[in-house]
């Protein structure tokens, strides 16, 4: 089946810059926009401010004052551990950005502890209350916010360039259409439904719109992070098992499982038999000091009547491929811009190589990301847009494939299809210890299953067509990390393989992916070069008593 051109019949809005994603990035990269004056719309998936990754946790954050060799060693602590793949110049870049944003954030009211030399301690962040203020903070800038509003297709001109978006507004089981001078794509990463905690509206969504318009992507072989947890809980926030003890069924301590390859060790013991834990290392003065860092990971427990520092409760690794992975769309300019015109991304929706290379812990760099991202694409696509305001309508097409067309006589069954990609990217025998045989035959069955989905037709209601859509791209997403991955052949990152253990000299390049029937693949090569004086994004436009109205 061959997909066609669709002419796009009118639209329900126009505006300089459409946000498609209401995390912390698109938060940013709303902001960033409307100071540079342009008109902003930001559609979420969910509600802006709570859904995501992000809002219900804490989330630590990548700042680092620029004191002497502080940022220096910043940058060596994770540069050989990501495989030596992130640039000194994006790290420095993102540094500066990130103490630029925290201080604004106290500026407009995040209750920031201070230390004993009365500094802003911006390194951790409390997801709902940060999430609530960027709302406020969109809202105060002027951007008009549509939530549970998931885009399904963006739309293009005849050039081939990014000019808006389609989609459907949930609530009133209704279908938008938005026409832009540019569009961002801040949706996030992709977790396939594992139930972690805040990721169930995180599906891949951005990587089939970019894919759609022809966006490469990076580093998607950077997608097997699972992250640890009760096997009662969603809640996969893991710093606090460096004070655990792992045990076996038999209550027998698991050597190594609280070591640096400690995951390795658990997803080996899980595959055999259940693996629990006891956060029995912690005194009394850790214990206290993690209740109020991290409430909601008692919750769980509190509710279950545990005491998991007393008492043993089993755990479990719970996927969350590139919500903690460092793969996403390609960055092929400093304010974010992909490789289509009129098309940005930033956050979790952009690769996180630039920073952090071929492994992150999950906050920390990527929360650092998503406000340095968010902000530079949003002035990039502003500044985009403006130069285009005031030209007349154009016509646009839809760029959407699979459950948008029409199909044979199959129905497309979401569920099955997602139910399909998960039994390829959950199991450890295939994701975490990878190997070529494996690779390939899961790749078989995901291309078979991809065919499968873009000839079947959809059942047009709203809450099928997201259903439909989400599935499309969890398939997608699989196929560009397993193609990615079996490309790389050698173990560097998070990108291990369990038969080319050691990492290859020759292949410290990035991997660029494209496609989506047929996956291509070629080789980056990493710039060394140092940081040169970059000027951050400029917030100035919007100081003053538009921003005072958010700490009122």
């Amino acid at each position: 089946m061959s997909f066609t051109q669709r002419s796009i019949q009118g639209t329900s809005d126009r505006v300089d810059v459409l946000v498609i994603g209401g995390g912390p990035a698109g938060a940013w990269a709303a902001i960033g926009a409307a100071a540079r004056g342009a008109r902003v719309q930001l559609r979420d998936k969910g509600f802006c401010g709570t859904s995501g990754a992000a809002a219900p946790s804490g989330n630590s954050v990548w700042y680092v004052d620029d004191a002497p060799g502080k940022r220096a060693a910043a940058k060596a602590s994770r540069y050989d551990l990501g495989g030596q793949l992130a640039e000194h110049a994006w790290m420095d870049r993102v540094l500066a950005q990130t103490w630029d944003n925290i201080q604004q954030l106290r500026d407009w009211g995040y209750p920031f502890p201070l230390d004993t030399n009365g500094l802003v301690r911006g390194e951790s962040l409390q997801g709902p209350e940060y999430m609530r203020l960027m709302r406020k903070a969109v809202k105060a800038a002027g951007v008009q916010i549509r939530d549970h509003s998931p885009a399904l297709e963006l739309l293009t001109n005849a050039r081939g360039e990014v000019c808006g978006a389609a989609g459907i507004e949930r609530q009133k089981s209704a279908s938008w259409a938005v026409e832009a001078g540019a569009v961002i794509l801040a949706t996030g990463g992709c977790a396939f439904l594992s139930k972690a905690l805040g990721c169930n509206v995180l599906t891949g969504d951005g990587y089939l719109l970019g894919a759609e318009v022809g966006a490469e992507f990076s580093g998607m072989e950077f997608s097997n992070a699972y992250g640890l947890g009760p096997a009662f809980a969603s809640v996969t926030k893991s710093l606090f098992y460096r004070w655990a003890t792992f045990y076996d069924a038999h209550g027998q301590a698991i050597e190594g499982a609280g070591s640096a390859k400690g995951r390795g060790i658990i997803a080996q013991r899980l595959q055999h038999g259940p693996v629990y834990a006891c956060l029995d290392q912690a005194d009394a003065q850790i214990a206290n000091w993690m209740r109020h860092a991290q409430p909601n990971f008692f919750v769980p427990f509190d509710r279950l009547g545990i005491d998991p520092f007393t008492q043993r409760f089993p755990v479990t690794l719970r996927l969350e491929g590139t919500v903690r992975g460092t793969g996403g769309l390609n960055i092929t300019t400093e304010d974010c811009a992909t490789n289509i015109p009129g098309l940005y991304a930033a956050g979790d929706a952009a690769t996180r190589e630039l920073i952090c290379g071929g492994f992150t812990g999950g906050g920390s760099h990527n929360a650092a990301w998503a406000m340095s991202s968010g902000l530079w694409a949003g002035a990039g696509a502003a500044d985009r847009a403006l130069q285009e305001r005031g030209q007349a309508r154009r016509q646009l097409y839809g760029a959407g494939t699979v459950a948008l067309q029409a199909g044979d006589s199959h129905i497309f069954d979401a569920q099955q299809a997602t139910r399909l990609v998960q039994e390829e990217v959950f199991p450890f025998e295939k994701n975490w210890f990878r190997r070529a045989d494996r690779l390939a035959a899961s790749l078989e069955r995901l291309d078979t299953l991809w065919t499968h989905l873009r000839s079947s037709q959809a059942i047009h209601s709203p809450d099928s067509l997201l259903r439909a859509r989400e599935a499309a791209a969890m398939t997608l997403t699989a196929r560009l990390m397993y193609r990615s991955a079996l490309a790389r052949t050698e173990s560097r990152g998070m990108a291990r393989r369990a038969d080319y253990t050691a990492p290859d000299p020759a292949q410290r390049h990035r991997l660029i992916s494209h496609g989506l029937d047929d996956i291509s693949l070629r080789p980056q090569a990493v710039q060394d070069t140092a940081a040169a004086a970059i000027a951050p994004a400029e917030l100035a436009s919007l100081a003053g008593s538009t921003l005072a109205r958010i700490a009122a």
